[in-house]
């Protein structure tokens, strides 16, 4: 069962998710907490924090998620859409996804559930955020590595791109470390598969979340 913890600083928002939470055999609710300091002080209770987007402590996305990211925790950013530059910024982050606070029940658990493995979690949030962004200087990638790039970050393993190109294993973990370098280069930096993802599609190597 995976630990889910909410940072929200509404009450009606932490009952809500109880509520939610409760209904699900694979999910168990451990702690509401106003901001992250307040969470983060703790022993680490949960795999998943879902944070609001916009709180009153005056914090922002990006230092939020790294310090529940630093704390081990995977992060999920909730938001109600009410902040278009918070939105794009907490793209930047290493959250697994952005989701809306109104999304149907079944929507906002099946999210939930799929970031509290460690999947990312494509929306209609996080692609608006993705498509808007002005600051986004694209990677000039080869030919062979948009494959690569395209191919592992769409969750295949490096033997598996290997085989799939007909080339070494070898060859393909050269490829990624150079992608990598070009991305941290750029001051956009990519040091795991759902960085390489956000990438991708930030760059059009991936098709961009089906907004539904």
């Amino acid at each position: 069962m995976k630990r889910v913890a909410l940072v929200d600083d509404h009450d009606l928002v932490g009952l809500a998710l109880r509520n939610l939470l409760d209904g699900s055999a694979q999910l168990a609710f451990t702690r509401h907490e106003q901001t992250v300091p307040a969470m983060t002080r703790h022993v680490r209770d949960a795999d998943l924090v879902l944070l609001d987007l916009s709180l009153r402590d005056g914090s922002t996305p990006q230092d939020n998620v790294e310090a529940l990211r630093r704390w081990g925790t995977h992060v999920l950013v909730l938001t109600s859409a009410e902040n278009p530059f918070l939105v794009r910024e907490a793209s930047r982050t290493a959250a697994l996804g952005i989701a809306r606070k109104s999304l149907p029940g079944n929507d906002l658990l099946a999210a939930i559930l799929e970031a509290a493995d460690g999947h990312h979690v494509p929306t209609t949030e996080w692609a608006s955020a993705l498509d808007s962004d002005p600051g986004l200087t694209a990677a000039p990638l080869t030919e062979r590595e948009r494959e690569v790039l395209s191919l592992y970050a769409s969750g295949m393993g490096a033997r598996e791109v290997a085989a799939a190109l007909w080339v070494s294993e070898n060859t393909v973990n050269d490829h990624l470390r150079r992608i990598k370098g070009v991305y941290q280069r750029l001051g956009r930096p990519a040091p795991n598969k759902v960085d390489l993802y956000r990438r991708g599609i930030e760059d059009g190597f991936l098709p961009v979340p089906r907004r539904d």
